[in-house]
C-alpha cells in the first residue's frame, strides 16, 4: 500500500534513504556502500519494484537469500527493513511489509554514546558562545537545537520539522506526530524551554517552523525548515569545537546519550520507551546493556546482602 506521495524509482528512493542515514545518523561510508549494494540487489531481485513490494513479494527475497550465512541474511534484511521504515516515516508508504523478512539470531550492536564529560564539553562550548558580549542568532539557535536533542531525545527528523508554536513557555511538554504517524507526548525541560524562548525572538513571524532554513528565509519563504543534513553538519562542527572527534557525534548519538544517561539516572524503561517513541520495548532495552558498571554498582551498594559481612 502506498500513500499520497509518489514513490518514484527504487534507485532514487535508495539514494534518499542513504542520504538520511549519513545526515541523521552519521553512518560510516563503508556501511552506506554495503547498504547501497544490498538494496540494489534486492531491487533487482524484485524487478525494480522493491519500494512498492508487498509482504508476499518480500518472500522472494527470503528465498533468494536462503543459501547465505545467517550474518549475511541479517545484514541484508536489516538494510531492507531500514529502507521500508524510511519510506513509512517519510510518507511514501502507509504500511511496512518488512515484518515478513527473516530475523536470524544475531548479537545486536550497542549504540554509540557520549560519556557525561563529553556532553559537559559540548554544553561548555555553547555556554562560551552565549557568554560573548553579543551572541549571534545562530548561537541561540545552536543552544535550542542541542537542548532539544539531548534534553528530550527528539529524532532529527522531528526536531527540524517542529512547528514555530510547538513549544510554549508555560507548558512542559509537546505532542509529536512521530515515526509511523504515531502521536506521543515528549517532556521539555525548563532549560530547553528557556533556550527555545531565547531563539524564538529571532524566528521570523512568517515562518511556519521553529528552525527555518536560512536560504528559504532569505528568499522570503517561511515554509521550509533546515535540513537533516544541515543539522548533522552543525552538530559535527560543535563537536570539533568542543575537542571531541566529530566522527563520534551526530544528532542520533545525542538521542542515544539522552536515553542512556536518563536510564542510568533511574528512569523507568517503559517511560523511556514512550518518550523515545519506540513501538517495541525490545528496541529500548538495548540501553540497559550500555552501562553495565551502573548495574554492578547497584548490586554492590543497594542490594540488602551488600550490608552483610561475608562469614569466613
Amino acid at each position: 500500500m502506498t500513500s499520497h506521495k509518489q514513490l518514484g524509482t527504487d534507485a532514487d528512493l535508495i539514494e534518499r534513504f542513504l542520504e538520511m542515514l549519513a545526515a541523521e545518523r552519521g553512518v560510516a561510508r563503508n556501511t552506506l556502500l554495503a547498504y547501497r549494494s544490498d538494496l540494489a540487489a534486492a531491487s533487482e531481485m524484485l524487478a525494480g519494484k522493491l519500494a512498492s513490494a508487498s509482504k508476499d513479494k518480500l518472500q522472494l527475497l527470503t528465498t533468494g537469500w536462503s543459501h547465505l550465512a545467517n550474518s549475511s541474511i541479517a545484514r541484508k534484511a536489516a538494510a531492507v527493513r531500514g529502507f521500508f521504515g524510511f519510506l513509512e516515516e517519510e510518507g511514501f508508504r502507509e504500511d511496512n511489509p518488512s515484518a515478513a523478512l527473516p530475523r536470524p539470531v544475531q548479537s545486536r550492536a550497542l549504540p554509540k554514546i557520549l560519556d557525561i564529560n563529553e556532553v559537559e564539553a559540548i554544553f561548555a562550548s555553547i555556554d562560551a558562545r552565549l557568554s560573548k558580549p553579543r551572541p549571534s542568532p545562530l548561537d541561540y539557535r545552536l543552544a535550542a537545537l542541542v537542548e532539544l536533542l539531548y534534553g528530550s531525545g527528539l529524532r532529527a527528523s522531528e526536531l527540524v520539522a517542529l512547528p514555530r508554536a510547538s513549544i510554549v513557555r508555560d507548558r512542559p511538554y509537546i505532542i509529536l506526530i512521530g515515526k509511523g504517524s504515531k502521536e506521543r507526548l515528549v517532556p521539555i525541560s525548563d532549560r530547553a524551554r528557556q533556550a527555545v524562548g531565547a531563539w524564538h525572538a529571532f524566528v521570523p513571524k512568517e515562518s511556519k517552523f521553529l528552525f527555518p532554513s536560512r536560504a528559504a528565509q532569505a528568499a522570503g519563504k517561511g515554509d521550509v525548515h533546515i535540513s537533516r543534513i544541515r543539522l548533522f553538519q552543525i552538530i559535527r562542527e560543535l563537536a570539533a569545537e568542543s575537542g571531541i572527534d566529530p566522527a563520534k557525534v551526530s544528532p542520533h548519538v545525542l538521542r542515544h546519550a539522552f536515553a542512556t544517561h536518563l536510564l542510568a539516572g533511574g528512569a523507568n524503561l517503559r517511560a523511556l520507551q514512550a518518550m523515545l517513541g519506540h513501538a517495541d520495548i525490545a528496541t529500548t532495552q538495548i540501553y540497559t546493556h550500555v552501562d553495565s558498571s551502573k548495574l554492578v554498582e547497584l548490586v554492590n551498594q543497594r542490594h540488602p546482602l551488600a550490608k552483610r559481612k561475608l562469614s569466613r
